[in-house]
């Protein structure tokens, strides 16, 4: 399957977002998620059902001031 993934084309097996976020190297890491610009909870990560052409945000908080 083709997904976007921070804006950068990728060929999967993958059909949730916890799995991607496995496959990708995010699993253990503090970060948040959207899938098509909507939001997702990491309670809702292995719920969450991909598709072909998905636009998958991973954003890792930023810190200092």
């Amino acid at each position: 399957m083709k997904l976007q993934l921070n804006g950068i084309a990728i060929d999967t097996d993958v059909t949730t977002l916890a799995a991607l976020l496995d496959e990708q190297g995010f699993a253990e890491a503090k970060v948040a998620t959207a899938v098509n610009g909507q939001f997702v909870p990491e309670a809702l990560r292995t719920a969450q059902i991909l598709d072909e052409g998905d636009l998958i945000e991973v954003l890792a908080p930023m810190q200092g001031g």
